[in-house]
């Protein structure tokens, strides 16, 4: 069974909003290589338009640094599902999943292959709800951001979880990769 692995950034007082995390060479290198670890993306219909509308080519010239190409590169290849009832369709190397959400990411699962790779914060959070993430990696920036949103607001029940990794980087922020006790 593929692994479904989450990762997200997120500054010390909890912000998870992309717009409050500072934009990092080396730690858009560790994002191309976490998406190494999966054959395919799951996202939710909020996440899913805002990557495409971030990544998909063509960029206008100049629109972002050229370090981010690699990670660009990489997730416009990426497979993608899709989690949504309001959309009626996709592209971008995607396909909407429909119907019952934990029998939906159980078959993906199923599917040989190296992982599956979530981000975002509602879907994340109704995955963990169903007991469905193998190991989440939180990328806690130096950075108070005096907002939200935050993870895992409304969760119905506690997770624990184990640290299984450590890594550290220049900027200050420090990658924690965690697995759920069970």
């Amino acid at each position: 069974m593929r692994p479904l692995r989450y990762s997200i950034n997120v500054t010390l007082d909890g912000c998870c909003d992309h717009r409050g995390i500072p934009p990092d060479e080396e730690l858009h290198r560790h994002a191309v290589e976490n998406l190494a670890r999966a054959d395919a993306l799951l996202f939710g219909r909020v996440t899913y338009q805002m990557m495409e509308a971030a990544w998909r080519p063509p960029a206008q010239p100049g629109a972002r640094p050229d370090w981010t190409e690699p990670f660009a590169r990489t997730i416009d290849a990426a497979k993608k599902y899709v989690v949504s009832t309001t959309l009626d369709q996709v592209d971008w190397n995607a396909e909407l999943v429909r119907g019952d959400l934990e029998k939906a990411v159980q078959q993906l699962k199923r599917e040989p292959g190296k992982g599956l790779f979530v981000g975002g914060v509602m879907l994340p959070m109704a995955l963990t709800e169903l007991g469905l993430i193998d190991e989440y990696e939180f990328v806690v920036h130096p950075r108070l951001a005096g907002r939200g949103p935050t993870l895992f607001a409304g969760m119905s029940h506690f997770v624990d979880l184990r640290l299984v990794s450590r890594l550290e980087f220049r900027s200050g922020a420090v990658a924690m990769r965690y697995e759920p006790r069970r």
